[in-house]
């Protein structure tokens, strides 16, 4: 594999395809990785391909731990390592409830798939990742060793009542990065979490006039809809190794809203 080679998960749609193409912009080999989608998938690898890189779509359910396995042993199959993995796959509840009525069923869920999920599979790639490291590699800089991203949300601090078991979930997110990043520094694999604003994907959807209303009204300070295409030029800074000195890094790309103005 001359390319270099990255797995997204919940790869298909949304904020995962925005970085799939901005890294098939670099040339990258990407899997993209699907629970279930898979005309979405398709369209995805396609555009990868378009944009320049390379793509292979893979359908795993990320949150168990069979699915993880696959997922990583398709990889290293196809393309013998991972330079990057990049954590996105998640979901919202299937009902906003109240945190006095949500159900156990719910919160079960989320924190299967949105942190359990990328925390187990940050464990599996990374031992990969360190196995196939050359020792000299380990002391190099730029994007010569492998790296980690997990995307969040500004929800990993931002209390919203009617969807307590997403929030917790972000939340959660926060501390794996910080876990691995402190745990993965002695072999020089960086790791990064970026929280994502209010993103326009098919998430966001049923709720766009109440952030249309937001936007207006102020509720951040570049006043407009986010889009999956500001996450992927993130990613693709990160991939080309533009930060050699940071881990554990957390990048806020939300218009300005973790800003605190009088």
């Amino acid at each position: 594999m001359d390319r270099q080679v990255a797995l997204v998960t919940g790869a298909g749609r949304g904020i995962g395809r925005g970085i799939a193409i901005e890294l098939g912009k670099l040339g990258w080999f990407v899997v993209v990785n699907y629970a279930g989608n898979t005309a979405a998938a398709t369209e995805c690898v396609a555009l990868v391909k378009a944009a320049g890189g390379d793509a292979l779509a893979v359908r795993a359910d990320v949150s168990v731990a069979e699915d993880r396995e696959r997922l990583v042993n398709e990889t290293l199959g196809v393309a013998d390592r991972i330079d990057l993995l990049v954590n996105n796959a998640g979901v919202a509840p299937s009902v906003r409830a109240d945190v006095l009525d949500a159900s156990e069923e719910s919160f079960d869920r989320l924190i299967n798939i949105n942190l359990k999920g990328p925390y187990f599979l940050t464990q599996r790639v990374a031992k990969e990742m360190i196995s196939r490291m050359a020792p000299p590699a380990r002391k190099i800089g730029g994007a010569s060793v492998p790296q980690i991203i997990t995307v969040s949300s500004i929800s990993a601090y931002t209390a919203s009542v009617n969807r307590g078991d997403y929030c917790i979930s972000k939340a959660g997110l926060g501390m794996t990065t910080a876990l691995w990043a402190a745990r993965l520094a002695e072999y020089g694999i960086r790791v990064y979490e970026l929280r994502p604003g209010v993103i326009a994907t098919d998430m966001t959807a049923g709720v766009k006039e109440k952030y249309d209303s937001a936007i207006e009204g102020g509720a951040w300070p570049i006043r407009r809809w986010g889009l999956p295409e500001d996450i992927g030029r993130a990613v693709a800074a990160i991939a080309r190794g533009d930060f050699p000195f940071s881990t554990g890094e957390v990048i806020n790309i939300d218009g300005g809203f973790h800003l605190r103005t009088l």
